[in-house]
């Protein structure tokens, strides 16, 4: 296999509030074998990557990869060709912003897992719940109140972040179809949402029984349940019904966040989709009834940062952005970073990331065994996180699977 030497890197992976000593990173193929000072090896390629700052590749765990359009009704009525075309070039766009996994939360299939894996297109390792379940009149139900069309059509739309089921039988077998699809997790959509037109964000999406039944099917399959969630009370009843990851969690308060935290279950805010949604969903279509919801969710975000934090519940980096608002996707790491230590934004993005989706040790890391994802950063993320903006400017080496994707030599000494 090729060898690769990576000298003189500083890492910076969120499990230290300052860059390690310089070392040497040392590739074989898609994989590190060793990382330490004065690695000595015959290695194809050496890279000096004195001056640069290093981070493992970073890990988006919320996001839609085939949401090409922010009304997500209009866009499950594209074409699936289309929307896989648009799909790759929004992935593309995600790994040169340094993003070398994504876990996304409802409209990816497998068919996009395998052209990545095979080369067919070019974009970050992607982790799938498949379709997001939604009962009737849920987040993902895009009918409107006027519109009687069956649902059946939404499993076979690419472009459907979600399908329609009702009932411990229906989901029950949803789950299953979802995980005989490839789905790696499954999604319940648990709440009210801002771009579903139906239902307002205090609603509660399913019984309990519904979301047991769910839980009940993820464990089977050796997994678990993510569930999209705003208020205190739809958390709570989440957390007591087993769903371990909470999308969003904006209303969350302290003593639910005690019970996340009780619960080993780890949230994934997405502050910057509302901030970008506030500024410009109306111009970019967004419809009005959802327009007019976004407030109620967009301040208590930031403050649940606070309020996660205090309590100690893991918080992981993800950003939920649609349509042409996926260029704003590093734009998270500078909100949080309002609020929380840069050490720990980081490694939101990183090791935690990892330990939620089930591939600690694998990605998030720069160590031996890891994948050779591996992103270099002219500067110190630590005392600047709008570094890791800008699509990638201030990134001259991102390498995914010990293959550089990006890499600008006059940065390489």
């Amino acid at each position: 296999m090729t060898l690769t030497l990576l000298k003189n890197a500083r890492i910076v992976d969120g499990s230290q509030d300052r860059p390690s000593d310089p070392v040497d990173i040392l590739i074989e193929g898609e994989t590190i074998r060793d990382v330490g000072p004065g690695i000595r090896s015959a290695a194809e390629t050496t890279i000096d990557l004195s001056g640069l700052t290093v981070l493992p590749g970073l890990i988006d765990c919320h996001v839609h990869v085939i949401a090409t359009k922010l009304d997500l009704g209009a866009n499950a009525d594209l074409p699936n060709s289309l929307v896989a075309l648009r799909a790759a070039r929004i992935m593309r766009g995600m790994l040169l912003r340094g993003f070398t996994t994504v876990r996304d939360l409802g409209g990816a299939d497998h068919g996009l897992v395998e052209a990545l894996e095979e080369g067919s297109i070019e974009g970050p390792r992607l982790v799938i719940c498949g379709k997001a379940l939604s009962q009737t009149g849920g987040h993902t139900d895009y009918r409107g109140r006027h519109n009687r069309r069956t649902v059946e059509h939404y499993p076979d739309r690419l472009g459907a972040l979600g399908r329609i089921c009702d009932g411990v039988d229906e989901v029950r077998r949803a789950c299953r179809e979802e995980i005989m699809g490839g789905a790696q997790f499954i999604k319940l959509m648990a709440n009210g949402g801002v771009s579903s037109p139906t239902d307002p964000i205090a609603n509660l999406g399913f019984s309990r029984e519904e979301v047991s039944a769910a839980v009940e099917e993820a464990r089977n399959a050796q997994t678990y349940v993510s569930a999209h969630l705003y208020t205190d009370e739809a958390i709570r009843r989440a957390l007591e019904c087993g769903v371990i990851s909470i999308e969003h969690g904006n209303l969350i308060r302290p003593d639910t966040a005690a019970l996340a935290r009780e619960k080993g279950a780890f949230v994934v805010p997405t502050n910057i989709v509302y901030d970008r949604l506030a500024k410009d969903g109306a111009a970019l279509g967004l419809p009005s009834a959802s327009v007019a919801k976004i407030e109620d969710v967009r301040s208590a975000g930031l403050e649940a940062l606070s309020i996660l934090h205090e309590a100690g519940v893991t918080m992981v980096y993800g950003t939920d952005l649609l349509g042409e608002m996926h260029e704003h996707q590093s734009e998270e790491f500078v909100i949080r970073g309002e609020r929380l230590p840069a050490m720990n934004v980081i490694r939101s993005a990183t090791s935690d990331a990892a330990k939620a989706i089930g591939l600690e040790g694998r990605v998030g890391t720069i160590a031996p065994g890891a994948f050779a994802d591996i992103i270099a950063v002219n500067g110190n993320p630590l005392d600047d996180l709008a570094l890791l903006t800008g699509q990638g400017r201030n990134m001259p080496l991102i390498m995914k699977g010990g293959i550089s994707v990006k890499r600008v030599e006059q940065h390489f000494r």
